[in-house]
């Protein structure tokens, strides 16, 4: 049997960066034993084997998404992030601390802006960010919350410390692929997969819908739930069909609603109801023609008001993104002590604030050793790595800086922490993050165990999202070892299916779509050629 780990000692110290299965001597971590024992019985036959297969099944199912123009499966790796769950504890209640800092300072930036008049953080700071709308500021969303759902990105550095890259409050993506990357797993490896108890991921549909439906407007016995869609050529069309599907709530276009008397409705075949919550998964600048563009004809006019009049719940509330502003980022600490009394349980990565002219004037003589990234930036997208930028590159961002110091932070080269990946046949290191996800629910913040792992597919990058050419990693939060895995949702929260009822569906299209979806949820897992 060829040994497909033969060169890692080799390729491990050409970096400096934490490996997540070795420690510096070479030997395994012991989270990863079963997972390496069942690896070191795999020749290249099989390893590309149960890869085709898992790509297969993805494509068949409809995980893609769009690479230069082209729908490709989500690449998903063999190998799996292991957390051990004494770890995990530590993670779980630093992003349940974060998401409800977040929640405190939208609710007071859209209010009396007390974070201001207390000094905390400037004025100048919050009105300024491309996200900060006016057009929500001055009341509460139904059911008091506006971070229904979140997505922070966390990294481990050279020293093996998690910390914070970055928030996603706005409109958070990417929970699909967890959920599609577990069920992949457990055919992919299951030699390994058996052999430990790994939390389960299946319940964050029902804890969504739970949270979704608790934040309804008050006085309604039977809210009526919907996920709101750009449509199909949206890149995470996938997502919103399987999250509308497992919720058993009908998935809507901008066109399927109707507002009237600040009142939203569904248009179905049977006539028209009412909608009290909106899940919405499109950016808020398009949500509504009345209050933001024109010429949006991909949200409903009038919801803004609707929601201001205190008709509908919008998850997650339009106005969130001036949280996600990389500017509002360096300052969760400080949000942390002053509305939780609390220091930060996770730390930020270490991040210059470029309008500030000492900070500035560093950064501007340090661009060749810094990272650098616009406040408004996603999907890795204007982002300079000084180290691996050229002169041409470097100037033309000292321009840019100079003339936009409120467009740019800058952090230090972070070797982001490494798992083992198939790469030529064989095992390497490639470097990789961490999405947790949260529901908020009012009084609860939920953190789905593990979250999303991706992945640097090129040797010595660190660029991990998907628009990059990055892959992903089922991540699995390990209880302890020789026992069975623990798939039962309901063995953790009593009661929950009870409490949780999954509602009926339309008879419409799209409902027909979700149940079809639910149905392909439910086919039992097929063994794999070499498993």
């Amino acid at each position: 049997m060829a040994d497909l780990f033969e060169g890692y000692p080799a390729a491990q110290g050409r970096s400096e960066a934490w490996d997540e299965m070795f420690d510096r001597d070479h030997s395994v971590r012991p989270a990863y034993t079963h997972v390496a024992a069942a690896l070191r019985e795999l020749g290249p036959d099989d390893v590309a084997a149960r890869a085709d297969s898992m790509a297969r099944t993805f494509l068949d199912r409809g995980v893609t998404f769009d690479f230069a123009g082209e729908e490709r499966p989500f690449p998903l790796d063999l190998v799996p992030r292991i957390i051990p769950s004494t770890e995990w504890e530590v993670l779980e209640q630093g992003v349940a601390q974060r998401v409800k800092a977040l929640e405190l300072f939208l609710d007071d930036v859209y209010d009396r802006m007390k974070v201001v008049s207390d000094g905390v953080v400037p004025r100048k700071l919050i009105t300024s960010s491309a996200h900060f709308h006016r057009e929500v500021a001055g009341f509460r969303p139904a059911g008091g919350v506006r971070v229904h759902i979140s997505g922070i990105d966390v990294v481990r550095d050279q020293e093996g410390t998690f910390r914070v890259l970055e928030d996603n409050v706005r409109v958070p993506s990417g929970v699909s692929y967890v959920l599609e990357n577990r069920r992949a797993m457990q055919k992919g490896l299951p030699e390994a997969f058996v052999q430990q108890n790994i939390r389960s991921v299946e319940e964050y549909p029902r804890r969504l819908l739970q949270a979704l439906r608790k934040t309804a407007p008050g006085g309604i016995d039977d809210p009526m739930v919907v996920v709101l869609t750009p449509g199909v050529f949206n890149s995470a069309y996938f997502e919103h069909t399987l999250l509308a599907g497992f919720m058993g709530v009908e998935l809507v276009e901008g066109r399927d609603l109707i507002c009237r008397g600040n009142r939203v409705y569904m248009r179905t075949t049977s006539g028209e109801r009412r909608v009290d919550v909106i899940y919405k998964r499109i950016d808020d600048e398009f949500v509504d023609p009345q209050q933001f563009r024109a010429d949006s004809v991909l949200g409903c006019p009038g919801i803004v008001n609707a929601a201001r009049a205190g008709n509908v719940t919008i998850a997650n509330a339009v106005g969130n993104g001036v949280a996600d502003d990389k500017l509002i980022y360096s300052y969760v600490p400080d949000l942390i002590r002053y509305y939780m009394n609390e220091e930060p349980i996770v730390p930020n990565v270490d991040t210059y604030r470029l309008e500030e002219k000492e900070a500035r004037e560093e950064v501007l003589d340090r661009l060749d050793e810094l990272v650098v990234k616009p406040v408004d930036g996603s999907g890795g997208k204007g982002i300079v790595i000084g180290p691996q930028a050229s002169k041409q590159e470097l100037d033309e961002l000292r321009a840019r800086v100079i003339k936009d110091p409120r467009g740019w932070i800058a952090q230090p080269v972070l070797q982001l922490s490494t798992v083992p990946t198939v790469a030529d046949d064989k095992f390497g290191p490639r470097h990789v993050d961490l999405r947790p996800f949260a529901v908020n629910d009012g009084e609860d913040v939920w953190v789905l165990p593990g979250g999303l792992t991706r992945v640097a597919l090129t040797e010595g990058s660190l660029i991990v999202n998907s628009s990059q050419g990055g892959g992903s990693k089922d991540t699995w939060v390990v209880d302890g070892e020789n026992r069975l895995p623990r798939n039962n949702s309901e063995e953790r929260v009593p009661h929950l299916r009870e409490r949780t009822k999954v509602w009926p569906l339309e008879t419409g299209g799209r409902a027909a779509r979700n149940q079809v979806q639910e149905e392909q949820q439910q086919q039992e897992i097929q063994e794999v050629p070499g498993c």
